[in-house]
């Protein structure tokens, strides 16, 4: 492709900043990004969190033609309010910017841009129905089946709030599919869970982009952090963003329903969680029944290092979990839920452990603790299969086809 061709650039669209990769949706969005500016100029459009994301905006500019990185700072009670005067869902109005929206007017006034790649369904807003190049949309996975669950399993006003997020996030989800050229997923599961909540004759075509992982920065040979390493007895660990709803629910799940009977059978057990944003409710988890809560850390690889189990009993997951793809890098046994499992295709039993109940998840986890013999090849077994099969270069290879237009087949 000429970069210098009338419509061969590109324009991204995310809803975070992708520097620096250091959660879930940052490091597939970083990978994406970078990829795509191999291949043609991009000019990136997106939000900034917090403070310290502006301390990467060097990153961006030094990886886009142009760009435009602006504060999202509207409170959640009116992006609230405004979907409900719009009839939108509160993920719409909340990232809904107008210095934004202009960036998009005007780089798509100069006819440079042939392809717009959205990341993450709240950015398809800024898509003009005039745009007459091709549109590619990383939803990455399902949110409205997210927030369906959320009303599932909520209770009071919140209930209906989840409720209608979800139906019309599936409406956005819909409209969006339709006008894309090509509609990615993290996972085979997630793209038939979306087909199969599209309305009956859309017309869409739907693929995957998995996540992949770094195997040299997240390797076997990491030196275990020497505080948690001098600890004694098992540990296990959970890494994450700790303000994320399903994390919380799962290290919730872990200190008040798995650890008292791990505990039982090893007294000297200890459930680590490792991660930023830790909320109140989490911290309060500090100290019960053998938790440690450590927060954010300058490197979270010196601690799966020193851990003997990664535990994530992730009650509702959508997407290929990093954290999951990160112990199996460094060798760590992993004891997961069939959702914390989801789009990596290894082997039950081999490469990883899966249960569903508590009893499962206990009676699993006590297992691989009584065989140490077992536990350590489980671990050699998921390094290998995530070095084999997990890649960036591999996970990211169908973008050039994306960009260069021609279709692939459905996933």
């Amino acid at each position: 492709m000429s970069a210098s061709a009338s419509g061969s650039e590109i324009l991204f669209l995310a809803h975070r900043l992708p520097f620096p990769p250091d959660r879930g949706d940052k490091i597939h969005s970083h990978h994406v990004l970078k990829a795509l500016a191999a291949l043609a100029p991009v000019h990136v459009a997106c939000f900034a969190d917090n403070a310290g994301d502006w301390a990467h905006e060097s990153e961006l500019a030094a990886c886009a033609a142009t760009y435009c990185l602006r504060a999202r700072k509207k409170p959640l009670p009116l992006a609230g309010l405004e979907a409900l005067a719009k009839g939108q869902p509160i993920s719409l109005t909340a990232f809904h910017d107008k210095a934004l929206a202009d960036y998009v007017h005007a780089t798509l006034a100069g006819g440079r841009i042939g392809t717009i790649f959205i990341f993450s369904g709240q950015m398809g807003q800024y898509v003009p129905a005039s745009f007459k190049g091709r549109v590619i949309a990383d939803l990455v996975d399902v949110d409205s089946a997210k927030f369906d669950a959320y009303a599932r399993d909520g209770k009071g006003p919140m209930r209906y709030v989840h409720a209608r997020e979800g139906r019309l996030l599936a409406a956005e989800e819909a409209r969006i599919a339709a006008r894309a050229e090509t509609t990615l997923l993290i996972s085979k599961a997630e793209a038939d869970l979306l087909r199969s909540r599209l309305p009956a004759k859309t017309h869409a075509h739907v693929g995957v982009l998995s996540n992949g992982i770094d195997c040299t920065y997240f390797s076997p040979d990491i030196t275990p952090d020497a505080g948690l390493a001098a600890q004694s007895g098992p540990k296990l660990i959970f890494t994450g963003q700790m303000d994320y709803a399903p994390n919380i629910a799962a290290v919730t799940r872990a200190t008040q329903r798995l650890m008292p009977a791990i505990l039982a059978r090893h007294p000297q057990a200890s459930f680590h969680i490792v991660g930023r944003a830790a909320t109140p409710a989490v911290q309060a988890l500090h100290g019960v029944n053998g938790t440690q809560v450590h927060g954010a850390v300058p490197d979270m690889r010196p601690f799966l290092a020193a851990a003997d189990i990664a535990l994530v009993p992730l009650e509702i997951a959508r997407g290929v979990q990093n954290k999951v793809l990160e112990a199996m890098a460094m060798a760590l046994p992993c004891v997961l839920s069939p959702g914390a499992a989801t789009g990596i295709e290894a082997r039950d039993g081999t490469d990883y452990s899966i249960a569903e109940s508590d009893e499962a998840l206990i009676e699993t986890t006590l297992a691989l603790l009584d065989d140490p013999q077992r536990a350590r090849a489980m671990g050699q077994a998921a390094s290998a299969h995530v070095l084999a099969h997990a890649s960036w270069d591999a996970a990211l290879a169908p973008l050039k086809t994306l960009i260069e237009g021609a279709i692939p087949h459905a996933a």
